[in-house]
């Protein structure tokens, strides 16, 4: 007889929450935000929640990756409050809601104990369509290259393909490829025959940033305009943002904002 009335009463618990589900009850709270998009863009928009949500604990803001493609696309369709994108918008999705919240270097970076410094454009160029394929044809030790790149959709192999390659100077199918500025770092770290590219703001001491054409990879250059690997970090979304979500992006413009992004490495708008 127990057993009975708990399976009558099983059936009207689990209908209620259905019902309670598809009228809207569960639904986030009204200044919960979803950010999602460019792996590089990412873990800054993480620091910026952290400042933001000192002010505003009252918001939820959920920041996911995916690549810029893909937040362009969950903002365009409104799976995403807003989408994160390191590279320009293309053609097709200039209808979106854009702000810039930073400028970004682009590295090309080897291991800290490869011997070079420099490469030109030219020869990273030639490296990455697998022209040159060992490290003595452009002035290294006698070792085969172990080109690493990011996969297609990632806004840092859209800026690189934009900034260095072209339509007919396409990467290697023979890259390893990598989903994060963060693994190719990584791999490149752990590989003395490794090159790579990332953000630069991303760099450090396990690996080495290449000058290129003898102009060394720094904000000051990019700033005075002679190193010419810089992108967009851009915030987009579906029409102009309801006032929650311009609150956190007048915090990112803000002088506070702006030096959170500032101390990690990238240039302020």
């Amino acid at each position: 007889m127990h057993r009975k009335n708990k399976r009558r009463w099983l059936i009207p618990a689990t209908a209620l929450v259905l019902v309670l589900l598809l009228s809207g009850c569960f639904s986030r709270p009204e200044a919960a935000i979803i950010i999602a998009g460019s792996t590089s863009v990412q873990p800054y928009a993480e620091l910026l929640v952290e400042g933001f949500a000192v002010q505003h604990p009252e918001f939820e803001i959920d920041v996911q990756g995916g690549g810029s493609s893909a937040g362009i696309t969950a903002a365009d369709t409104g799976t995403a409050d807003i989408g994160m994108s390191s590279r320009a918008l293309k053609d097709t999705e200039q209808h979106l809601w854009v702000v810039k919240i930073a400028k970004d270097g682009l590295a090309v970076i080897i291991h800290p104990q490869n011997p070079l410094h420099n490469l030109t454009l030219q020869q990273v160029r030639d490296v990455y369509t697998g022209v040159v394929t060992n490290w003595s044809e452009v002035g290294g030790r006698d070792a085969k290259i172990h080109i690493i790149a990011r996969e297609e959709g990632s806004g840092t192999r859209s800026a690189f393909e934009e900034l260095v390659m072209d339509e007919n100077h396409l990467i290697s199918p023979k890259a390893i490829v990598q989903n994060s500025n963060g693994a190719v770092r990584m791999l490149v770290g752990d590989d003395i025959n490794a090159i790579g590219f990332i953000s630069l703001g991303l760099v450090d001491d396990t690996v080495k940033a290449l000058s290129l054409d003898g102009i060394e990879a720094s904000r000051e250059n990019i700033l005075g305009g002679s190193y010419s690997l810089f992108r967009p970090f851009l915030f987009v979304s579906n029409g102009q943002p309801d006032e929650h979500i311009m609150e956190f992006i007048d915090y990112i413009l803000s002088p506070e904002g702006q030096q959170i992004l500032s101390t990690e490495g990238l240039i302020p708008e």
